[in-house]
């Protein structure tokens, strides 16, 4: 096989993965400039995987972190060849062909290693913690599992400045605690907490209340805390949509109003249950729409307010 057929071969492996999993958030979507989409699909194909070990299903901790550290030499081999021409094999494995394309598109946007390396600081964390104390602790793991992912879109599409970089972070770090509430009564089951147990300490709230299901009053209180905090994330970053252009600048608005929305409808849900999880469906899209065309620069959209039952 020739080299320029396993590229073509291995980016079309990591938009399949990128397409195939879902997400609350577009993935290497249609509105991505078509030059990044096969590069973007790349870096989630690593991400995804990576993932996936740090939640494997049957197996140790000792497995898991096993499996990441495999993932984080391959990393290496793959940034220390940087400049030569990817090894060709008539018949690569899935794994094969993420790492192919993934070294074509550090090589191609001259990508952060230490970004990739902070992203599998975080999966390992994944495995380890299962208990926050502080709001600067969750931020800290936002700072590696999410952060990373916003720069490196950036990167890819061209923008190196530390303003956008720092207001990506804002929005990244927004969706990913989003993700958190959303995920609340999931992560519950699995033994993970991510509200930090200062706030339950402060509200005098339980650990113990949530195996009911309900919502306690202090656990009310809890989440309107750490949900407010997060629309100031929001807010905070919502720049970095006005500061790109192009197709980006339309992505990056679908996506701070998607998160935007879900985070409303956690508002309301954590408000009545912890069983519900609040996502995105096709009756969201036309109000989506309709808020992308009427953004307005240094304002934002208009989801943050709390969406009826």
């Amino acid at each position: 096989m020739t080299e320029g057929l396993a590229l073509e071969r291995a980016y079309a492996h990591c938009e399949r993965v990128a397409r195939d999993h879902y997400e609350n958030f577009p993935v290497a979507s249609r509105l991505l400039p078509r030059s990044a989409r096969p590069h973007i699909a790349a870096i989630y194909a690593f991400a995804r995987r990576a993932d996936d070990y740090a939640d494997e299903p049957g197996f140790e901790a000792a497995e898991r972190l096993r499996l990441l550290d495999e993932w984080e030499s391959r990393l290496q081999r793959t940034v220390e060849s940087r400049g030569s021409a990817p090894m060709v094999a008539d018949d690569p494995q899935p794994d094969e062909m993420v790492f192919m394309a993934l070294g074509e598109t550090i090589r191609r946007h001259a990508l952060p290693p230490s970004l990739f390396m902070d992203l599998l600081s975080a999966f390992r964390q994944d495995v380890t913690t299962t208990r926050y104390a502080t709001w600067a602790e969750v931020l800290d793991y936002c700072r590696r599992s999410a952060n990373p992912v916003g720069r490196l879109v950036l990167r890819v599409a061209g923008y190196n400045d530390s303003a956008l970089d720092r207001s990506s972070d804002a929005v990244c770090t927004a969706l990913q605690l989003t993700n958190f509430w959303q995920d609340l009564g999931r992560d519950w089951e699995q033994g993970r907490l991510y509200v930090p147990t200062d706030d339950l300490a402060r509200a005098a709230a339980r650990e113990s209340d949530l195996t009911s299901g309900t919502i306690t009053l202090e656990w009310k209180s809890v989440m309107v805390t750490v949900i407010q905090r997060t629309r100031q994330l929001f807010e905070r970053g919502r720049e970095v949509c006005d500061g790109v252009h192009g197709r980006l600048k339309w992505e990056l608005r679908l996506t701070w109003l998607g998160g935007s929305r879900v985070l409303a409808k956690v508002a309301h849900a954590r408000q009545h249950s912890l069983l519900d999880r609040p996502t995105l469906g096709p009756a969201d899209v036309p109000v989506l729409v309709r808020d992308a065309l009427l953004w307005k620069v240094g304002r934002g959209g208009t989801t943050t307010a709390p969406i009826a039952g």
